[in-house]
């Protein structure tokens, strides 16, 4: 006989009453365990809709300004916490400004040769209450980058700048997301 079944009863209703605790115990490890999930209730209930107009461009990157707007359009369409509106009808407002665009040599190869770059890109973003008239968070230096590496690498195939730059873009629109309908 084991340690621990020394001082359980041998009945099948203690069996079956410890399977019971046992799986409740599991199922509430299981619902807290799922993961932060963004539900309306961690926004202001006054908060339902959202403009996003075109971030401001401080760079020489052409339509830098179009990718990263409609990536932060695309996150909150597809969370659909808050619905994208036009500015005079929304209840909150984000606006951007991209101060910032980098790619630059991360890494060499063996050979002395590039073989990996890093996009960087800036932005300063501000989230606007517009019903109470306040801000609710601003971030004037979100830096995001993403690497890339311009040659085939184990597990890895060659990629662009544009690729760079997209994932760059994406990290930007998922924060951006995340602290305006997470961060309360």
């Amino acid at each position: 006989m084991r340690a621990t079944e020394r001082w359980l009863p041998r009945s099948s209703s203690t069996k079956l009453w410890i399977r019971t605790i046992a799986l409740g115990v599991l199922v509430a490890a299981g619902a807290g365990g799922c993961g932060y999930t963004a539900s309306t209730a961690l926004l202001p209930p006054h908060l339902k809709t959202v403009a996003i107009p075109v971030f401001e461009n401080a760079t020489t990157e052409y339509t830098l300004e179009q990718d990263v707007t409609q990536a932060v359009i695309a996150r909150f369409v597809k969370d659909n916490h808050l619905r994208v509106v036009d500015e005079r009808s929304a209840n909150a407002v984000i606006k951007g400004r991209i101060t910032g665009y980098k790619n630059s040599v991360f890494g060499f190869s063996a050979a002395n040769r590039t073989q990996e770059y890093r996009v960087t890109i800036s932005c300063s973003v501000l989230f606007k209450d517009q019903v109470k008239n306040r801000e609710i968070w601003s971030e004037p230096s979100l830096v995001k980058t993403a690497n890339y590496y311009v040659v085939d690498v184990p597990g890895q195939k060659a990629r662009t700048e544009l690729d760079g730059r997209q994932e760059a873009i994406t990290k930007i629109a998922d924060e951006i997301l995340s602290r305006s309908v997470e961060g309360w």
